[in-house]
C-alpha cells in the first residue's frame, strides 16, 4: 500500500514538473514584453486641478505606451499558447509511446503534457484571439479523446491484459 501511495505522489509530482519546466522554459527563452514605468511627472498631478499642456502630452505618451504594450502582451501570449499546446502534444505523444515500458513514468509524462495543455488553453485565454482559444480547446479536446480512449476505454487483448497484470506486480 505504501508504495502505492508513493507511486501516486511521483506521478502527479513529475507531471507537475514537466509543466513548470515548459512554463519557465518558455519564459527563459522567449521572455515577455516589459511593463511600461509611468514618468516620473505623472505623480505629481493633483485630482482637483486640471493640467498642464506638458502633463496632457506626458498621459497621452502613457497612454501610448500602455496600449501598445497591452496589444505586446497579447501577441506574446498566443505565440507562447502555440508553444505550450505544441510541447503538450509531445508530452503526450511521448506517453503513448512510452505506455508499455513503465506505468507509473508514463502516467506522469501523461499528467505533465495534460497541465500544460490547460497552460497553453489559459495563454490563448490571455491573447483574446477567439481563433487561437478555439484552436487550443480543439486541439485540446481532440487530444484528450484519443488518449483516453486508447490509455482507458479500448478493449485489452488477452495478452495484453496478462501483461498489463504483471506489470502492476511487478511496481512497474
Amino acid at each position: 500500500m505504501d508504495n502505492n501511495v508513493m507511486k501516486i505522489v511521483y506521478t502527479f509530482f513529475l507531471g507537475a514538473l514537466l509543466a513548470l519546466f515548459v512554463g519557465l522554459g518558455i519564459q527563459t527563452f522567449y521572455p515577455g514584453p516589459e511593463m511600461p514605468e509611468p514618468t516620473s511627472g505623472m505623480e505629481f498631478v493633483p485630482e482637483s486641478s486640471t493640467p498642464t499642456e506638458e502633463q496632457r502630452e506626458e498621459m497621452a505618451e502613457n497612454e501610448r505606451q500602455w496600449r501598445q504594450w497591452q496589444e505586446d502582451q497579447q501577441a506574446y501570449s498566443r505565440n507562447v499558447a502555440v508553444v505550450a499546446l505544441g510541447a503538450s502534444v509531445v508530452l503526450l505523444g511521448l506517453s503513448l509511446v512510452l505506455e508499455k515500458r513503465n506505468r507509473v513514468l508514463t502516467n506522469g509524462i501523461m499528467l505533465g503534457g495534460l497541465f500544460t495543455l490547460l497552460y497553453a488553453i489559459g495563454r490563448s485565454f490571455a491573447s483574446t484571439e477567439t481563433t487561437m482559444t478555439f484552436i487550443a480547446v480543439g486541439v485540446g479536446l481532440a487530444v484528450v479523446l484519443f488518449l483516453g480512449h486508447r490509455r482507458f476505454f479500448r478493449e485489452n487483448r488477452p495478452d495484453t491484459a496478462q501483461d498489463d497484470e504483471r506489470r502492476e506486480q511487478a511496481g512497474v
